[in-house]
């Protein structure tokens, strides 16, 4: 049996059974599940949302490339969900409406700014979704055995049925059976090689244990492995502290303004749900961070361990035969999963010395050879149980999780994008009149539109950096753009629809363009000397938000205070279950401008 296929069959049935048993028949279903979902039903489902590819496939790959270089994504994640879960998510969920913008529009009384935090909200989400099917390309390039740019279009295929179906209330619960299917087949692998290699059968500590007939720890072996090839050190970092501060700074505020984050939080009945279901959330993201240390330095090693100085065998030759020959000779063959993964084109060899000998090389390498191998990152946690050469069907769980990784979290974006068009800018802005059933209708067509658009976007991103890196441009901008607005708006009652405007332009502008320089124009060969304060596009957003927030409040200060009853607003806010009623149709509130 095929049991990447039985996996990846059974998953996908599952969800798709979901997401028609709960299908959306109404906005309230299709935008918050209703406010009916349990906290720990929730936490799960927000778990799944927030481990995207870039936290199952893409961020033990870093730290496997970069070493302790590669922990900024690990350090800035889990901290930014710290402080979200304590910061904004019961007071948002207080507010009680669809979206951010919807939060943006009622507590700054402006329309303008609804426009502008859709706007920021798109550009947050599609950036965030390109990694997404990115990291879909990657699992489904290796399932079906094709190249990348077509297992994105079948990733495509995939997320338009269950996501434009079902909306919220079929993406919680496809979520939770995502969660279950990726956490199993993130831990399952570690585990069977923390057992291979060290004896140890709990990955976070086996990594730090000495490998099995050795007296040095795996970790330790790694790092003077890498240092003999010419790479840095992999228990140091070539980025600079203040650097560093920033990736992880732009990753922890960007976390507490990521719009299909805080719309999870929605979904709850209460305040109080929103506080518990976020706790909930990180006891279940923990199971796969603490993990991901682990995986990438198996990783690493098992790579340089199976490839370095073997014998290419070129792809189409019979493999068994031209192996079996080499290790007669005394010879080692290019492994088996090389040659499978060459089909995906993310592993390449280049022979640079013609001796056919595949070396991993790094820029100072002892020996002055060249490296002759290239391989993705973002391959490091679906590769590694092939490369450990694990059963059958452990193999076909990591696919299926790295899709329901993927998967989970381009959904919970499509919402986004969805309710931004349909709710935001349709319904709240432009066509008031609009009935419950066309906005409905108008929702699942956007999020349509964004399956084509998302799919595109991931073609294009994974040309420019990796998944995780991609994704940690889309926290910038919600750090530069919306987190301001969203935490004046909740602790400030000073904070004026002036200020919210000038802030969310003055994050969003400038983050954007300086990635966009750096990254596509022309400073992308630029190096850190050429870098604002030396501070890399992964981290500029926190540099942008700073200037953000001191720009709200200045605007703000030197413009007419908001209404009273909007202050007022603010005040009950903090308190649970004391909030007034404000929103369309409710007495209090102010005329938009």
């Amino acid at each position: 049996m095929d049991w990447t296929i039985f996996w990846v069959a059974a998953t996908f049935a599952t969800y798709f059974g979901i997401a028609i048993w709960a299908r959306a028949g109404s906005t309230n279903d299709f935008y918050v599940a209703g406010h009916g979902v349990h906290p720990v039903v929730n936490g799960m489902a927000t778990a799944a949302d927030w481990m995207s590819a870039a936290s199952f496939l893409s961020m033990a790959g870093l730290i496997a490339g970069m070493g302790y270089g590669g922990s900024v994504y690990l350090m800035g994640w889990t901290g930014g969900y710290v402080l979200l879960a304590l910061l904004l998510a019961p007071f948002l969920r207080e507010f009680g409406k669809f979206t951010v913008p919807d939060f943006v529009g009622d507590r700054y009384y402006s329309d303008t700014a609804r426009i502008v935090a859709v706007i920021c909200a798109l550009f947050v989400s599609f950036t965030y979704i390109a990694g997404q099917m990115s990291g879909v390309g990657i699992a489904f390039s290796r399932f079906l055995g094709v190249d990348f740019n077509t297992g994105i279009f079948a990733g495509m295929g995939i997320v338009f049925v269950y996501a434009v179906l079902g909306g919220m209330k079929g993406v919680t619960y496809t979520q939770v059976a995502q969660y279950v299917v990726l956490i199993f087949a993130y831990t399952v692998p570690a585990i069977f090689i923390s057992l291979m290699l060290t004896g140890n059968p709990v990955p976070q500590l086996g990594f730090l244990s000495n490998l099995k007939g050795e007296e040095i720890s795996m970790l330790h072996k790694l790092d003077l492995t890498v240092q003999d090839l010419g790479f840095t050190s992999y228990l140091s970092s070539t980025k600079s502290n203040l650097d560093i501060f920033c990736i992880t700074a732009a990753l922890m505020f960007g976390t507490a303004g990521l719009p299909h984050v805080i719309i999870r939080f929605f979904t709850v009945p209460r305040a109080a749900d929103a506080r518990l279901s976020a706790g909930w959330a990180l006891v279940f993201i923990a199971l796969l961070y603490t993990v991901a240390p682990a995986v990438g330095a198996f990783s690493r090693l098992n790579v340089i361990s199976t490839v370095n100085e073997t014998t290419y065998v070129t792809p189409g030759e019979d493999y068994a035969a031209k192996a079996a020959a080499l290790e007669a000779a005394g010879e080692r063959a290019s492994p088996a999963w090389f040659e499978n993964w060459e089909i995906t084109t993310l592993v390449a060899f280049d022979d640079k010395n013609g001796d056919g000998k595949m070396q991993i090389r790094g820029p100072a390498a002892p020996d002055g050879l060249e490296n002759e191998v290239t391989i993705n990152n973002d391959i490091a946690v679906l590769a590694n149980p092939e490369i450990a050469k694990l059963p059958d069907w452990v193999i076909g769980l990591v696919v299926a999780g790295g899709l329901a990784a993927a998967l989970s979290t381009a959904a919970g974006l499509l919402m986004v994008i969805a309710s931004a068009i349909s709710h935001d800018l349709c319904r709240r802005t432009f066509f008031r009149s609009m009935s419950d059933k066309a906005e409905l209708r108008v929702a699942r067509l956007a999020a349509a539109g964004a399956v084509v658009a998302a799919g595109f976007m991931g073609i294009y991103s994974a040309q420019l950096a990796f998944v995780a890196q991609v994704v940690a441009f889309a926290f910038g901008l919600a750090a530069a753009s919306l987190f301001p607005v969203i935490l004046l708006g909740i602790f400030w009652k000073r904070m004026n629809r002036e200020g919210a405007i000038a802030a969310m332009l003055a994050g969003l502008i400038p983050t954007f363009a300086y990635i966009w320089h750096f990254k596509i124009g022309a400073g992308k060969a630029a190096g850190p000397d050429q870098w604002l304060f030396g501070v890399s596009p992964e981290g500029i957003g926190f540099v942008f938000m700073i200037s953000s927030i001191l720009i709200g409040v200045a605007v703000s200060l030197l413009t007419q205070p908001p209404p009273q009853d909007i202050q007022d607003l603010v005040e009950d806010l903090r308190v649970p279950g004391t909030r007034r009623p404000h929103g369309p149709g409710d007495a209090a509130m102010p005329p938009a401008e």
